[in-house]
């Protein structure tokens, strides 16, 4: 494995840079044309519109690899009934690169009750059905169609979160990895910036895509294994199922691996089992792969799809991880170590790109709800080491904070500034994949290479953890203080756990930074769903309601408090479901729109969901009571709604089923009211009640704030 890793603005510039920066990347020939281009180096085919603003991802790759001189052209939303749309760029001179988009275009187009979507907010006016279903794998076969020898690069989100066989929600079985399926020739995942400026570099000078197999972050597809590498078979390092007694992982159990071996399989034998600790496999490390359970064996077994899943996630530390194969009918999928994560300077010149930060001019006025949302806003950092099973940000971005400097943030705060010309010096949020992580690290750099939990703050925050949000305080000060600047919001989801350890961080938050609302996401109230969701206690958010209340009244505000919770996830129980219903009863909760577990590709919850195991703990040691199945998904959505008339014969059968009839009536401490009496005249509406009752329940707040 290449560990070299030079900076991603050190390379020497492809020829063409004498014709670059575009004012925005062509779309069309007669743009090219304008530009005095023959043709594109690179292709970018993308399932959203094309915003050239760095929170779009097509735009963040094509002006990075613009940067190092190569002429890139963009694709936005093809027609993808036939090639000809995948032609009017030409052929590229390198390769296409092809992206779903900023989101997976199948949680773009359903709902998690697996309804149709009807807008899409990545679409000039949210009109729907501008991309395919599995957009990855339509695009690369169109590009495929259209030039049949130029090398096709996928990424994106979509790519990034099914590098290996994935259970697919969608259609109820477990898919092979988007590589194979899309017959690309690599796949990057991750914030690709690295990986893909060193391909494009390497192909610039003549190397064959096929031979391009040692870069970080990227995945790769292989008829054989090479001889001077050496294998360990994952069953040594996490051995599935309880036996008894347990042997150590550092045994030789290459004739028990996988307690599979009686049966015949089309696996490989490897050429040599090393266990986890043997000298030669850490000082060798970068010859060295991890098999892991094929296609076949992990798409009938689950309890070897939640081994593979359980030893893929222990191996996502840049600093640790290993090579890891898997077999797919007749060949391997290996998948390289995650990259290297950029280094602040790294993180500035990428913000720092030129971007235009609009539309495109071709969709002249249209709204792109997306941008609308963002193109004040301000990413400050990247990754999250929380580790919530149920997202998937942290097998995307890493765990590692990524961070921008002060001085670059507050530059691209001046520059918003000074050229949005719908700018009305409103900041709409500095933050990212969470509000709060910003310049948080480990305190101790071989620490963190060799570790390998699978979150920094579950079960508890860890010792080694730096949770000092001072720097923060001093950014948002400075923010703020731009000449022209009025506000500054913090909309980025807040770890509250984090949070209360600088009381001084929740005062000017609270005091200057919330707009009357801050919405937090505790997810649920009961310890055994909150230790499947690796989050924190009820309680950590009791602490956090104090802190906001108090500086909220210190500050003479009345602000609220609007958490946000998740129904149906795995290890939810419809007791535990009732419990949260009760909790949101007693403080006067309301919630309009509630979440239910959305099953993505690759998170740990998802594992769960498929195999009603816990992939958190060795493979057989727990099982996951899971709520399947429409009506199960929706009794406990129905819980979040108690208030909804339409839930209710619902949860009477459901509280009846608990044994839990006390709680059926129109008492206070009653979650839901009797069944109307046959010709029971309903009151008349108050017009005072009804306006009261309709802002509870479309804002959330309680009663109270109405006084």
């Amino acid at each position: 494995m290449n560990t070299d890793t030079p900076n991603i603005f050190d390379y020497r510039k492809y020829w063409a840079e004498c014709l670059l920066p575009a004012p925005e990347l062509p779309m069309s020939r007669e743009e090219m044309d304008q530009l005095g281009w023959d043709s594109c180096d690179i292709i970018i085919v993308c399932g959203d519109a094309y915003v050239d603003h760095p929170s779009f991802g097509m735009a963040v790759i094509g002006r990075a690899l613009e940067a190092q001189g190569f002429r890139v052209g963009i694709i936005a939303q093809p027609d993808w009934q036939s090639p000809d749309d995948f032609m009017k760029l030409g052929k590229p001179n390198l390769f296409f690169g092809v992206s779903a988009g900023n989101m997976d275009s199948m949680i773009n187009h359903y709902t998690a009750d697996l309804k149709l979507r009807h807008d899409d907010a990545y679409t000039p006016e949210g009109e729907a059905g501008k991309r395919p279903d599995r957009a990855v794998l339509v695009y690369s076969q169109r590009c495929r169609e259209a030039y049949k020898d130029a090398p096709i690069i996928v990424g994106g989100i979509e790519a990034s979160l099914r590098r290996i066989a994935h259970y697919d929600y969608w259609s109820d079985k477990v898919r092979r990895s988007a590589i194979v399926d899309a017959k690309a020739d690599l796949l990057v995942y991750g914030n690709a910036e690295r990986a893909i400026i060193e391909v494009a570099h390497r192909l610039a000078r003549g190397d064959n895509v096929k031979d391009i197999q040692d870069i970080r972050g990227t995945v790769l597809v292989k008829q054989g294994l090479p001889s001077d590498w050496q294998a360990i078979d994952s069953t040594q390092l996490d051995t599935p199922k309880v036996i008894d007694p347990i042997i150590s992982p550092y045994t030789d159990t290459s004739a028990a691996s996988c307690d599979k071996k009686e049966e015949k399989t089309d696996e490989p034998q490897p050429i040599k089992m090393i266990g986890m600790m043997d000298n030669h496999s850490l000082n060798q490390k970068d010859k060295t792969y991890i098999r892991l359970p094929s296609f076949q064996q992990v798409k009938k077994d689950k309890v070897l799809y939640a081994h593979a899943s359980r030893v893929f996630h222990l191996e996502t530390n840049p600093g640790n991880a290993r090579v890891l194969v898997q077999k797919q009918d007749k060949k391997e999928v290996w998948i390289n170590p995650p990259p290297i994560p950029l280094t602040t300077e790294e993180m500035d010149w990428v913000f720092e790109l030129p971007f235009t930060r609009l539309p495109h001019t071709s969709y002249g006025k249209a709204k792109i709800p997306a941008f609308d949302m963002i193109k004040h806003s301000v990413n400050i950092m990247r990754g999250c080491f929380g580790g919530c099973s149920f997202c998937s940000i942290t097998e995307h971005e890493g765990r590692i904070i990524q961070n921008r400097s002060e001085e670059s943030i507050i530059k691209e705060v001046e520059k918003i500034k000074n050229t949005s010309p719908t700018f009305t010096g409103i900041i709409s949020d500095l933050g990212g994949p969470t509000a709060n992580m910003w310049q948080m690290a480990c305190k101790d750099k071989p620490t963190e290479e060799s570790c390998r939990r699978l979150s920094c703050v579950h079960p508890n925050i860890c010792k080694n953890l730096i949770t000092d949000q001072k720097p923060l305080v001093s950014l948002y000060r400075k923010a703020r203080a731009v000449d022209g600047v009025k506000k500054v919001f913090i909309a980025s989801g807040l770890r509250y756990d984090l949070a209360v350890r600088t009381p001084e961080y929740v005062e000017e938050l609270v005091t200057h930074h919330v707009g009357g609302y801050l919405k937090i996401a505790p997810e649920h109230t009961e310890d055994d769903p909150l230790s499947k969701m690796m989050k924190p206690g009820i309680g950590t958010y009791d602490a956090f309601k104090k802190m906001f209340e108090k500086y909220s009244k210190a500050a003479e505000k009345e602000q609220y408090l609007i958490p946000y919770f998740i129904a149906a996830h795995p290890g939810t129980s419809n007791k535990d479901m009732m419990n949260l219903a009760l909790w949101l009863k007693r403080n006067g909760f309301r919630a309009d729109q509630v979440q239910t577990f959305y099953p993505s590709p690759m998170a740990n919850a998802t594992t769960m969901y498929h195999t009603e195991l816990n992939p958190l703990k060795k493979i057989g040691r727990e099982t996951v009571k899971t709520a399947r199945g429409l009506r199960q998904r929706r009794l406990h959505k129905a819980f979040l709604r108690y208030h909804d008339p339409k839930n209710w014969d619902l949860l009477r059968e459901a509280l009846k089923d608990l044994g839990r009839e006390d709680l059926i009536g129109n008492k206070k401490n009653q979650l839901i009211p009797f069944p109307s009496r046959k010709g029971f005249q309903k009151p008349k509406h108050n017009p005072k009640a009804r306006g009261r009752k309709f802002h509870t329940q479309h804002t959330g707040l309680p009663p109270r704030a109405h006084k």
